[in-house]
């Protein structure tokens, strides 16, 4: 590839084009992006999110940032640990998404701020952010290293970033998670949002994530140390923890 060039799922195309066709995507199943991640990962998303949380070591007082947070599943959790002398930041770069977020942060009862931005530009200060997070948006990014170190930014010394993010499942797994991905998943985005090519891309942009081991490099490249990982679901996602030196 060029550097004028970068994925969309297994094409190869023009950076300026990536941007355009993951906003299509997202416009396009905004309006029932949680029923289908319940139906995808029958359920066990809500405990890979949990278990994020968990580990993230927020508590009452603290800033996070959201990167990405779309429907605001973090977000909402965020909000509740952090209590009234917190603050919690809902960001995501597409407005359908971010706008269903920042409802849904209203219909319970939390009026907190939300920024339209991109994750390789956040319009913070730096050494801001007690924790940074951001929950299967990176791989949809473009300059993904831009953006792990924009989120390294960002965060004051010693605070965390968390990457929960699609990653390299156990080998021995792959065929049936193959069929899973390439057959099942579009299928689903056919019944359920009449739009079986936004999951083919889920499925593709998978397969093109950076897998466990470089991600963790990319994170100690962005300045962050003591960078982790913990395999949920034999490596179907990935949770990677770094703090900020």
């Amino acid at each position: 590839m060029t550097d004028k060039t970068t994925h969309f799922g297994f094409k190869e195309v023009e950076e300026a084009e990536k941007a355009k066709r993951v906003a299509g995507v997202f416009d396009s199943v905004a309006g029932k992006y949680d029923l289908m991640n319940d139906l995808m990962s029958l359920g066990l998303h809500r405990l890979w999110k949990a278990f994020a949380i968990e580990v993230s070591g927020v508590r009452a007082g603290d800033r996070v940032l959201d990167v990405a947070g779309g429907t605001a599943d973090l977000s909402l959790a965020f909000a509740r640990r952090v209590g009234t002398n917190g603050q919690v930041w809902l960001t995501d770069i597409n407005n359908a998404m971010l706008t269903r977020g920042r409802d849904r942060l209203i219909d319970h009862g939390f009026t907190m701020p939300a920024a339209q931005c991109d994750g390789e530009k956040l319009p913070f200060p730096s050494g801001h952010f007690d924790c940074v997070t951001c929950a299967f948006g990176l791989r949809n990014m473009t300059h993904k290293d831009e953006a792990l170190a924009e989120m390294a930014r960002v965060l004051r010394p010693g605070g965390r970033l968390l990457v929960l993010e699609f990653s390299k499942v156990w080998q021995p797994l792959a065929p049936a998670y193959d069929f899973y991905s390439f057959k099942v998943l579009p299928w689903l985005g056919a019944k359920v949002v009449n739009d079986p090519g936004s999951y083919q891309y889920l499925a593709e942009s998978i397969r093109v994530h950076p897998d466990q081991e470089t991600l963790k490099g990319m994170m100690e490249q962005a300045g962050l140390g003591k960078v982790e990982y913990f395999n949920m679901a034999a490596g179907v996602v990935a949770l990677h923890r770094g703090y900020k030196t």
